[in-house]
């Protein structure tokens, strides 16, 4: 046995079987095994047993010297394929860390004595037969130079064959001529003198440098010039603030003279915001390739919470995808660039990366590039993951990860161009790893050598990439020193020429971003928002909408409950009752009807987590998915719905990125309780309720977030208004808490309706869903309008002695127990908008009431939550009301049915008798 100890007998019969195959049918077999039989005579010692059943034990018989030696270098080849990227020179600036057991021939049955031997197995490589010695070359070029490859875990094979095919063109080694090697030189020097020149014209003033990471620029830009072949008409970016000033100038186009005067801290030119810092800042523009061909390029604004980006951009991507591109989605390609310590450390990225094959989120592909600067602000990469690579959350999704020496520009270009042609071909994420190196601290003021001394010592001394690149060339005889030289001073004056420039201008001019998309839509303020939309719709068609949403496919089979459901819509209509169910689906139909897209996602949103919506119904044999609201009319909008992945934090970022990229679309995302929208918060605290103010973005995303006091517990009972409310400031977004589904129709239709756009937050109900009183009559959605405060017309005014404000599904409660006690002197008013709030209307309210000395502000929420504090601080007369609600508490609810229910009464029986006071 020791002539083939290192077969077992299961690899014996595969091999026998494989070869089996191979006899009566080449083609069949994998390429690489193809060309390893192709090269090699196995003459009998297997094909006596081929066409027998296979005994192991009779298959396992001595095998000869050679044949043995040939599968020992199969296995060298597929362990350089394996753990080849474990042993690069992808570290600029420290030694790679130990792996073992290392790719040592020995370690593989091979000796010495075998580096000139002729090998068949090199077929495999696509280099036919050759020695060991120039197979082990040819390895160690494709997997151990300066780019390491990860595919092997990927399961497709013909992905796997693909990427092999391309490793062995030059031995994955870049081969660029001579005015390509050139223009990678003018790059890399556009972004060394970049950053030398602000760092010596504004000492010590933060600007993230990329310096260490410079290769970043000539790849980004091949990568711009590459896709346009690919007839690729946009790019989509998102980056965080590391190397943002010198992508901005040099691959986005924008002048360095704005960027200038942002250095300089001049006022904005615009009263309307206040800005942001200059390396958050977006960016739109058209670029021209050097082949003629137009590409947008758009860089979207992003925060200082990192990876949050990321799925903005990819929602961005999405809806341009889905507004120009439906055909060929690939037009639009998103690249993402992260952060070493960000992308494994912050979920976010893990979030994203499982949205890429999903049907409601998928962008045919991202090219992630990970900056990987070897420390996240001073905590040293072994501290900030125990993955073995930054970059492993790729492995995800099978992605290919690529390991490359920054320091190596044209392996670092090589490496983008193949992830750009790999996702081209695929539609598939791929990684790019740019291992380099910080050479300041954090930011230009830090001190790195605090925390990182020896690393810090040997950056010091090391040569930026542009140097060591133009020695290179010299080396080569392609460029001499003058060369260089004069690079950087025609470089560098322009520099200059911004500078000087900047400094005649007295203000800031911050271009918007996406501005083509916006055009039409004008930025507007709190007393606008207050005005009127017309959200009137005529009667026949929303009877038409109507009839539409009611007739299932007679041809097909569905669950009898759910042909109840949807006929019943039609009942619903002829006898004037519309439920909120049907003021959502008029609102998406009449919208849909006047050319207007509408998408909707969250968990559960077809059908709706209550239940209540139906939008995508299934046919019972088959699950096939039906529609309705696509069949409104020949030429209406497009109705997109889809059920989420578990995610709040990436789903919310993904539909607001969407949202900012198409305007003229009603595009919605509900949480599947109102409380779990928290998972999101970041995105609520940095784009939804500040974007406009820092980046002069207007987005018009609604959230529907269910809320509603019914016993279920503190997770499923408060949407946390009160932390909305106390994001809302001046003019940054809309709040409502509607109790009529007629009011959510013409909510929802202003949303789209309106010449302008804002954040709409929608408190919406739960029990109310199919509440017998929470209904609509046709005509309020024909005819009426969105109300901002209904008045109370159940009761006269003159008789009323106590005056309720609420909000919400609260009022439902304090109408039954009006009706039980038989109380015709309690007014209850509903403020269906908290924010804008309709001051005036309040207060026309309480001169019509000024009679009625006891008026009340009442809510189911605890008192240190809900909408007290938000009315407090907006409507002083609210100090003088006496205030009906639960004790302060540091849970929404009550876990117990019992208690909640009992302290929802105590609330409800203070309303109409205060001597009943439970807050004392």
């Amino acid at each position: 046995m020791d002539k083939y100890s290192f077969l077992n007998a299961a690899h014996t019969v595969f091999f026998a079987e494989l070869y089996d195959q191979y006899l009566k049918n080449p083609d069949s077999v994998e390429p690489s095994w193809r060309a390893f039989f192709q090269g090699f005579d196995f003459g009998s010692e297997y094909g006596e047993n081929i066409n027998s059943e296979i005994d192991p034990e009779l298959v396992c018989q001595p095998v000869s010297e050679e044949l043995t030696k040939e599968f020992q270098v199969v296995k060298l080849i597929d362990g350089y394929r394996t753990r080849g990227h474990l042993f690069t020179k992808t570290n600029p600036v420290r030694e790679r860390r130990k792996y073992s057991p290392k790719l040592a021939i020995e370690n593989f049955g091979l000796s010495q004595s075998d580096l000139d031997t002729v090998f068949n197995a090199g077929e495999i490589l696509g280099i036919g037969a050759k020695t060991l010695r120039e197979i082990l070359k040819h390895l160690d070029s494709i997997y151990c130079d300066s780019i390491g490859v990860e595919y092997m875990y990927i399961r497709n094979p013909e992905e796997i064959d693909w990427i092999q095919k391309k490793l062995n063109v030059n031995d994955n080694q870049p081969n660029f001529s001579n005015d390509q090697k050139k223009h990678i030189l003018k790059k890399l020097n556009e972004a060394v003198s970049f950053e030398n020149f602000l760092h010596t014209k504004y000492v010590g003033q933060k600007r993230f440098s990329l310096e260490g990471g410079e290769s970043l620029i000539p790849a980004l830009d091949a990568v711009i010039e590459r896709a346009s072949e690919y007839d690729v008409k946009e790019f989509v970016m998102g980056m965080a603030h590391r190397g943002r000033l010198s992508t901005l100038t040099n691959i986005f186009g924008k002048s360095a003279k704005d960027i200038f005067s942002e250095f300089d801290g001049k006022d904005y030119e615009q009263k309307v915001f206040d800005g942001d810092v200059k390396y958050h800042l977006g960016w739109t523009s058209d670029r021209e390739t050097d082949s003629g061909k137009k590409i947008n390029l758009n860089i979207a604004p992003n925060p200082s919470h990192l990876e949050t980006v990321g799925a903005v951009v990819e929602g961005i991507t999405r809806a341009k995808q889905d507004d120009k591109y439906p055909d060929n989605p690939s037009q639009v390609l998103p690249i993402v660039v992260h952060g070493d310590a960000a992308i494994s450390g912050q979920g976010l990225a893990y979030e994203v990366v499982q949205m890429a094959k999903l049907d409601g989120y998928k962008t045919n592909g991202t090219i992630h590039i990970v900056v990987n600067n070897q420390v996240g602000f001073t905590t040293n990469y072994l501290d900030g993951r125990s993955s073995t690579y930054c970059t492993d959350v790729g492995k995800v999704t099978l992605s290919p990860v690529m390991h490359v020496n920054a320091d190596d520009a044209e392996a670092v270009v090589h490496a983008m161009l193949f992830a750009l042609d790999f996702r081209m071909q695929f539609k598939r994420d791929v990684f790019i790893d740019l291992l380099g190196y910080r050479k300041y601290g954090h930011n230009e003021g830090d001190e790195p050598k605090f925390t990182q001394p020896l690393l810090y010592k040997a950056i010091s001394k090391h040569q930026n990439p542009r140097d060591i690149y133009a020695s290179k060339l010299i080396e080569q005889g392609v460029i001499d020193e003058a060369y260089v030289k004069q690079l950087e001073k025609n470089y560098k004056a322009k520099l200059e020429e911004s500078l000087e420039d900047s400094r005649k201008q007295d203000k800031t001019v911050i271009t918007p971003f996406m501005q083509n998309e916006w055009e039409n839509y004008v930025t507007v303020e709190e007393d606008k928002m207050l005005k009127p939309v017309d959200t009137k719709y005529p009667t026949e068609s929303l009877k038409r909408i109507a009839d539409v949403i009611s007739s299932l496919p007679e041809d097909k089979k569905f669950i009898r409950k759910i042909q109840r459901l949807v006929q019943s819509r039609k009942t619903m209509f002829e006898e004037n009752k519309l439920d909120w169910a049907m003021a959502e689906h008029l609102a998406y139909g009449s919208l849909l009807e006047q050319g207007h897209d509408v998408r909707i996602s969250g968990q559960d949103v077809e059908r709706g987590t209550f239940s209540h919506r139906h939008a995508v119904v299934k046919v019972e044999d088959s699950e096939e998915e039906v529609i309705l609201l696509n069949n409104i009319s020949d030429d209406q909008g497009k109705f997109f719905i889809y059920n989420s992945l578990l995610s709040e934090y990436g789903v919310v970022g993904f539909d607001y990125g969407y949202a900012m990229a198409s305007p003229k679309t009603l595009t919605i995302w509900e949480a599947q309780f109102g409380d779990f929208s928290n998972g999101a918060q970041i995105m609520l605290d940095q784009y939804i309720s500040a974007a406009e103010d820092k980046w002069k973005l207007q987005n018009g995303l609604v959230m529907l977030l269910p809320h509603g006091y019914e016993g279920q517990g503190a997770e499923h009972s408060s949407a946390r208004m009160e932390r909305y409310l106390q994001l809302c400031a001046k003019d940054n977004m809309y709040v409502a808490d509607c109790t009529t589904p007629a009011n959510m129709f013409h909510l929802l239709r202003r949303q789209v309706r309106a010449k302008f756009r804002k954040p709409l937050i929608v408190f919406t109900p739960k029990s109310l869903l199919r509440h017998p009183k929470c209904v609509s009559t046709v005509e309020e959605f024909a005819n009426g309008s969105f109300q901002m405060l209904i008045d109370d017309t159940l009761v006269e005014p003159k008789k009323v002695k106590t005056l309720v404000f609420l909000t919400g599904k609260f009022y439902y409660d304090l109408l039954e127990e009006r009706e039980k006690l038989e109380r015709d002197d309690v007014a209850l008013i509903r403020i269906e908008q908290l924010f804008p709030l309709p001051e005036k209307q309040i207060k026309d309210i309480l001169k019509k009431y000024e009679h009625v000395d006891d008026v009340v502000w009442a809510q189911e929420e605890p008192r240190n939550m809900g909408a007290y504090a938000h009315m407090l601080m907006h409507i002083d007369e609210v100090k003088t009301f006496r205030v009906a609600s639960r004790r302060p508490y540091g849970a929404p609810a009550a876990g117990s049915a019992t208690r909640s229910k009992k302290r929802h009464q105590e609330v409800i029986d203070y309303v109409f008798d205060k001597t009943k006071n439970n807050q004392r």
